[in-house]
């Protein structure tokens, strides 16, 4: 009898014990997710060890992603029937015209090839010095957008119109002989031909522009942001690189990224407030009168 009391008390304080140890873990759980939710202040070596990390990433993902030459022509087929029974497939005229003019289609091939890389890393850099409160925030959008659209490179292959068999697009970068595009001439090895579904130069560039309207302080800096993604949508059709239907799945990447970044931190990114105390500091309204 003494043996089966001892085992009864000693599963009661098991029992009684459990609740209180999930409950600790429940707390320390929810500390954790309001940690990481809760926006710091940036630290440039973090960062750049981080974009640089993240970009090599989506390169090595993306050019993974199988070349599937036969199905991306059957894809690009398909959009471009589409937008032609939707009376939008201008791509070809808007092609033909722009290369005729040397100076503007030389100029485009050059935007296509370098301003992807370096307004977007000028806009992180921005946002890093002058609203860092709202930087992480805003860097998630960038990297949400970026994932899907590794999920559509691999769900959807698309060739760009300027590899369309029986059509007349013309690949501006072999013609005009610049340099730069890993799309087109000697660099195309390096980078899958074959992944133009969703189009990140309209995702990187929308994402810049619309961050750059919403938190400049000059009007002529939010011209600018609006003016930079319909350069951008201009140049990538021009240059036979995407169909206009490509753009369209950029900017629902970027209403992608920036619903999941509302959700985390629970707020539009450029909602939130522009500068952060930095570690070890009050916040701002517990800081002594005159600080």
């Amino acid at each position: 009898m003494g043996e089966m009391t001892v085992t009864t008390l000693d599963s009661r304080r098991t029992a009684a014990s459990s609740p209180t140890h999930d409950s600790s873990l429940a707390r320390v759980t929810r500390r954790c997710v309001r940690h990481l939710r809760t926006p710091r202040h940036p630290r440039v070596w973090f960062e750049i060890l981080l974009i640089a990390a993240s970009y090599w990433a989506y390169s090595i993902i993306r050019n993974a992603v199988p070349e599937q030459k036969a199905e991306a022509l059957r894809n690009a087929d398909w959009i471009w029937r589409v937008e032609r029974t939707l009376g939008i497939a201008v791509e070809e005229s808007v092609n033909h015209a722009i290369n005729g003019v040397t100076w503007l289609i030389v100029a485009m091939n050059y935007y296509y090839a370098t301003l992807h890389f370096v307004v977007t890393l000028g806009v992180l850099v921005w946002l890093f010095h002058w609203h860092p409160g709202r930087y992480a925030a805003t860097r998630l959008v960038v990297f949400c957008t970026t994932g899907i659209a590794l999920v559509g490179y691999y769900l959807v292959p698309l060739a760009p119109p300027r590899l369309m068999t029986g059509q007349h697009f013309v690949d501006t970068v072999l013609v005009h002989r610049t340099w730069g595009s890993m799309a087109s001439g000697d660099l195309k090895h390096m980078s899958n031909q074959y992944a133009a579904m969703p189009s990140m130069h309209i995702g990187w560039s929308l994402w810049c522009g619309l961050t750059v309207f919403a938190l400049a302080a000059t009007p002529w800096a939010k011209v600018l942001g609006l003016l930079y993604p319909t350069a951008t949508l201009i140049v990538i059709v021009a240059t036979a690189n995407h169909f206009w239907l490509d753009a369209v799945g950029g900017v629902i990447c970027v209403a992608f990224g920036f619903a999941v970044s509302a959700f985390w931190y629970r707020t539009p990114p450029y909602a939130l407030p522009r500068r952060l105390p930095r570690d070890g500091e009050p916040p701002a309204g517990l800081r002594p009168a005159g600080v």
